[in-house]
């Protein structure tokens, strides 16, 4: 069921000062010329009770009729039908019953319009019977029949009025929910693109920076609970500490630089190569560096595919990354293995802390960040405690048996 479906037709939208006026003096021009025509046509002879009538009660009834006639729209069928009703004893009020049969028509209801229009009918027989004397010269070889036609294709021509304009408002008012329900959809686009974008710049920066970030703090801290190292081990700390910073400011303006790819001119130097397996035993040097016994095993005979092997070295540097934070001093085993058909496996396993150790921060997209990574490539994440102590982080990634050069 589309939003169209749901969205539900709300009434007819007020009229505007002037959009009421002109319908009611359209209305009154119709009762004075309708109360001319009946005054010129009477009979002098007539019943003085009769002119009476028709110049005292008829106007009056027709003010009636005209102020009912106003609420029209609130209350459609029901002023519709008093007015048509009262038109049958009253000239003047057949301006509103017009109005009125024709703002029915525009809802388009044939069980409400058929009725009335039949009682304007009924209505119109009635009011030759209340001034049924008129001069000769007016009358005509079977005029009853006449006006019976007359009155058929009047409250026709008037119903046919009414719908095509109830058709109009329908249009125009689909037309607009069709439009707001293109805008709110093109907001709610644009919303999802910003919160996308968003998490793929956080998933970015965490994978980019995280790493580095990690190492400054793990070497800032041995400084911290160190005191008694010797002036070249603080001075040789020092320097990974100001290598790692500056390494994370380099990589800090790559990603901005991929951010700013739409700004960037054909002059401007290409962005650096995505990591892949080839940088792997670099990674491991760091972490060494860091403290950690990291053993290398790599099973792969060939290379794999550019994707998996990218979205496998972001899961060896997130596992190391997570390793430096919770179980500092552990010893880390990372395992490749697979072959063209059968899939890489890429698995980091660590053997737990050695002591009790400060909490450290967590952002909480990491390890949700790698599993989006392995699902968009087509592999499949899995993590957990190993039972004899410490945290396993295993993937298995797609390597077809076929690959194009």
């Amino acid at each position: 069921m589309t939003a169209t479906s749901l969205a539900v037709r709300p009434g007819p939208a007020p009229l505007r000062w002037w959009q009421e006026g002109w319908r009611q003096l359209a209305v009154i021009v119709f009762a004075v010329l309708s109360w001319i025509v009946a005054r010129q046509g009477l009979d002098p002879a007539v019943p003085s009770m009769l002119i009476f009538w028709l110049c005292v009660v008829d106007p009056m009834l027709g003010i009636c009729a005209l102020v009912l006639g106003l609420f029209r729209r609130r209350w459609p069928v029901v002023v519709a039908a008093v007015t048509t009703a009262v038109s049958a004893i009253s000239t003047t009020a057949a301006g509103p019953s017009v109005l009125a049969l024709c703002s029915l028509a525009t809802r388009r209801r044939p069980r409400e319009i058929v009725p009335i229009a039949i009682l304007g009918v009924l209505s119109g027989l009635a009011m030759t019977q209340v001034y049924p004397e008129f001069n000769s010269q007016n009358q005509l070889p079977g005029s009853g029949w006449y006006t019976l036609t007359f009155l058929v294709v009047a409250m026709g021509a008037i119903v046919a009025v009414g719908v095509a304009v109830g058709s109009r408002r329908e249009v125009i008012w689909s037309l607009q929910q069709r439009t707001e329900i293109a805008e709110r959809e093109q907001v709610a686009r644009a919303a999802e693109a910003r919160i996308l974008e968003r998490h793929r710049i956080a998933r970015e920066m965490h994978d980019v920076l995280a790493h580095r970030i990690s190492l400054v703090a793990m070497q800032a801290g041995v400084l911290t609970y160190r005191p008694d190292l010797t002036s070249e081990q603080v001075g040789s700390i020092a320097q990974t500490i100001a290598d790692n910073s500056r390494q994370a400011l380099e990589e800090l303006r790559d990603v901005l630089g991929v951010l700013r790819a739409d700004e960037l001119h054909a002059t401007d130097p290409p962005e650096p190569p995505q990591p892949s397996l080839a940088a792997l035993p670099t990674l491991v040097a760091d972490a060494r560096d860091s403290g950690l016994a990291v053993t290398l095993t790599d099973k792969t005979e060939t290379e794999p595919p550019a994707t998996s092997a990218r979205t496998a070295y972001r899961i060896v540097q997130e596992g190391l990354t997570n390793v430096r934070k919770h179980a500092p001093g552990a010893t880390v085993w990372i395992v490749l293995d697979g072959a063209p058909g059968e899939g890489l496996t890429v698995s980091v396993s660590d053997s737990g802390a050695l002591g009790a150790t400060e909490p450290a921060p967590r952002s909480g997209y990491g390890l949700l960040g790698l599993t989006e990574r392995a699902e968009l490539v087509g592999g499949a994440l899995t993590f957990g405690a190993r039972p004899q102590g410490g945290f396993t982080l295993r993937a298995t990634l797609p390597w077809p048996q076929a690959q194009s050069a």
